[in-house]
């Protein structure tokens, strides 16, 4: 048995590309287009990014996660963990790679679940980088507790929109109203999750559903944004589907696979979201020590202060553990190729994520003092990412509660009064072992 903690020499090469390509050439449009990055390319960015795109493609990196019959290069996903370390620094980076979220893991689900119209219809445009989509999951009494969900999908055989007829099943009629969808401002087609059979479970009464953004009935109540982001210029919606007309074909998947596919997207996705973080978080210890070698203060420079000392140790262990941990836990999907073995690393990884964003991120901003809040720095959205990270994918409480009930699944109650490693009862046992020699 070898440990070894290298990379492969030809692997190394693409991502000393990428982290060449996305410092010269990707950080330069956060600087100037830092709130365009989910917007449809006009005539002043489309040229630029569809360059970089194809600069991408050529060097054989766009959609990494997909299969080569997809036109990705079907990395594992310990590879894909390295290449989202170095795209996590820059928000337009995962746009210019083709693994933005949400539409990686739409990709990846309507790959695996979709028939060849849907992957025609909507997985092709979305894979030529050309348009944006919509995860359309959670709602406003329910947050992320699918028991609690009560948009309604019902069957409509009497409908006039249906496209493949008998075999279709009739249309589909959604009704319900979907909190904070991803990217409904700009998408073109969102992937809606429904109540299909109230009386069975919700893991097994929900399916998914594939509705273009322009359908009539689909009312975007309000758009709402990040804490730092203005008033109605936020990319997320409120969304009222009143009575939305679908055919029997826009089913994706089989009925009431709905909770099975989102756990498919997701078990990646946290992945990605994990070492898309280390990323930040590596940049925030890089500006943390900068600042600390470059300022002067009482005296001596705060790299001399032992408290900063302090603070620079505490990140950079916290950063190696963690990274660590997420690499070690994509290595065990690739080898396992089964997320629910790995499910207790994936939920663990994912309640870190956001603590050690904040700690990382606040101690480097709290280094650089009043310039540190000020608008001139990055911290701001580094920093709101951390509270970001604690909701995405289901919020960081359940993600402990899986952990705590997969550990304990591996033990047992003590067999008596005392516990197992009870010293007085440990030392009777001993000394009999001892005579028996």
């Amino acid at each position: 048995m070898a440990w070894d903690f290298s990379t492969e020499p030809e692997f190394e090469k693409k991502l000393e590309w990428i982290r060449r390509f996305r410092a010269e050439r990707v950080d330069p449009l956060d600087l100037v287009y830092p709130d365009r990055v989910f917007h449809p390319l006009d005539e002043e960015t489309g040229p630029i990014v569809r360059a970089l795109k194809q600069q991408v493609r050529d060097q054989g990196l766009w959609a990494p996660h997909l299969g080569p019959e997809l036109g990705g290069r079907g990395f594992g996903q310990l590879k894909l963990a390295l290449i989202n370390e170095i795209l996590g620094e820059s928000s337009w980076a995962p746009v210019i790679f083709g693994t933005a979220a949400p539409d990686t893991g739409n990709a990846e689900i309507i790959a695996r679940y979709g028939t060849e119209e849907q992957k025609e219809r909507y997985l092709k445009p979305l894979l030529e980088g050309e348009c944006f989509s919509c995860f359309s999951m959670t709602e406003p009494q329910a947050g992320a507790d699918p028991k609690m969900f009560t948009t309604r999908a019902v069957r409509d055989d009497g409908g006039t929109s249906r496209s493949s007829g008998a075999e279709s099943g009739g249309d589909w009629v959604i009704t319900g109203r979907k909190f904070f969808s991803s990217n409904a401002r700009t998408s073109k087609f969102v992937i809606v999750m429904a109540v299909t059979d109230p009386d069975v479970s919700a893991y097994r009464g929900m399916s998914m559903f594939l509705v273009p953004s322009d359908t009539p009935g689909i009312r975007m109540e309000r758009h709402l944004g990040l804490m730092s982001e203005a008033p109605d210029e936020g990319m997320h919606a409120l969304i009222e589907y009143d009575g939305v007309r679908v055919p029997g074909d826009a089913l994706l998947g089989g009925e009431g696979q709905a909770f099975a596919i989102a756990q498919t997207r997701l078990g990646g996705g946290r992945v990605h979201h994990a070492m898309r973080v280390v990323g930040q978080c590596q940049k925030a210890l890089d500006m943390m020590a900068e600042r600390a070698l470059s300022r002067e203060t009482q005296g001596g420079r705060l790299a001399d202060k032992q408290l900063v000392q302090a603070d620079l140790a505490d990140s950079y262990a916290q950063l190696q553990q963690f990274r660590l941990f997420v690499l070690h836990t994509a290595w065990q999907i690739d080898r396992y190729q089964d997320y629910k073995r790995v499910r207790k690393d994936i939920s663990a990884i994912k309640f870190l994520t956001p603590k050690v964003l904040h700690d990382i991120v606040y101690r480097s901003m709290h280094l650089h003092g009043a310039l540190g809040v000020s608008n001139e720095m990055p911290f701001a959205d580094m920093w709101t990412g951390a509270a970001v990270m604690a909701v995405v994918d289901g919020p960081s409480e359940i993600h402990k509660v899986t952990v705590a009930k997969d550990l304990l699944r591996g033990y047992e109650a003590a067999s008596g009064p005392w516990p197992s490693q009870h010293l007085p009862a440990r030392r009777e046992w001993a000394r009999k072992q001892l005579e028996n020699m």
